[in-house]
């Protein structure tokens, strides 16, 4: 019988072909001869406490200039037409992004396999989420306190101050021991102390590069994408500008691995971005990991194709 795949993501007529990871899986899963249904946030819903959405039958090319053909569009029941949901909208993590959680955890409950599982998107914030391993991390506090946050400042005298819910390196910010911003950066992303974030000793060695280690099945991938820094930045971020570099995993990369693998296949978490930068962990990104094509691209390797084995064997369980 062919698996029914559908994709929850943001529109695909937006996404950067070249390096959108979502398309890469949704690749993978036509290659296996799987159908594909793509999903917008918009379309889920709840209908007398029945999970359904609108739903875009998809092709999918793997092509720079003409991705992906669109078919027929129905309203179902997930739980009668789909095997299998991947949840893949990019943050803000907001209100809207936890109700689309709710309403595929009626779809999982109903039998389809969610991946990643909902409740964990939604307890597994991708910046607290890591200081559930602190003998992997960096020196690190959450609060609102702005306090406590300066005298954390003090202590540390060069902390990374960021919000809890960005992306692709927004609203980051180094503060250097002399710095005489900080009242204003923590005023600003604290909303005057009524907004928790997170401040980190700054790592040196984001100028090698702030490493994105991709976890399928609570498993590395063998190398990881180096993003380094443009010049005069400290974000590695590719979005921020910084340039990809593929690199093995040094045995530290894989003890942080170690650490984190078996809480991310407890949680129900089969695709996931480890953050690393020198020898910490600064963040597990879980909503929406890249990094796939510019992985497969530099060492031939077929990350989609390995996410959707094990799409494989949890759906034969």
């Amino acid at each position: 019988m062919t698996i029914r795949f559908a994709m929850v993501m943001d529109p695909i007529e937006k996404i950067k072909p070249k390096k959108d990871s979502s398309l890469a899986m949704l690749l993978a899963a036509q290659a296996k001869g799987w159908s594909l249904l793509y999903i917008e946030p918009s379309d889920l819903y709840i209908d007398q406490g029945i999970a359904k959405s609108r739903v875009t039958e998809l092709k999918v090319m793997n092509s720079l200039e003409h991705w992906f053909e669109k078919g027929e569009q129905h309203d179902v029941v997930l739980a009668d037409a789909v095997d299998v949901i991947v949840m893949r909208k990019d943050p803000p993590f907001d209100s809207e992004y936890i109700y689309n959680t709710y309403i595929l955890e009626a779809a999982e409950k109903a039998g389809v396999l969610v991946l990643n599982k909902p409740q964990s998107l939604r307890d597994c914030n991708e910046k607290v989420f890591a200081t559930q391993f602190p003998q992997c991390c960096p020196p690190v506090i959450v609060s609102s306190d702005m306090a406590r946050l300066k005298a954390f400042h003090k202590t540390h005298s060069d902390v990374i101050f960021k919000p809890l819910d960005g992306m692709g390196g927004s609203s980051i910010f180094r503060c250097k021991a002399d710095d005489a911003n900080v009242s204003v950066i923590l005023e600003t992303l604290t909303a005057f102390g009524s907004q928790s974030i997170m401040a980190q000793r700054y790592i040196p060695e984001i100028v090698k590069g702030d490493k994105r280690i991709l976890m399928v099945n609570g498993k590395p991938v063998s190398h990881a994408l180096a993003r380094i820094p443009s010049q005069g930045e400290t974000r590695g971020n590719l979005a921020a500008g910084g340039s990809g570099v593929a690199v093995e995993l040094s045995d530290r990369d894989r003890w942080i691995t170690e650490q984190v693998g078996p809480t991310l296949i407890e949680k129900g978490l089969y695709f996931v971005g480890l953050d690393v930068i020198g020898d910490y962990l600064t963040e597990i990104n879980v909503t929406s990991p890249t990094c796939i094509r510019e992985l497969d691209a530099a060492h031939n390797l077929d990350i989609g194709g390995q996410f959707m084995d094990v799409i494989e064997e949890l759906l034969n369980k």
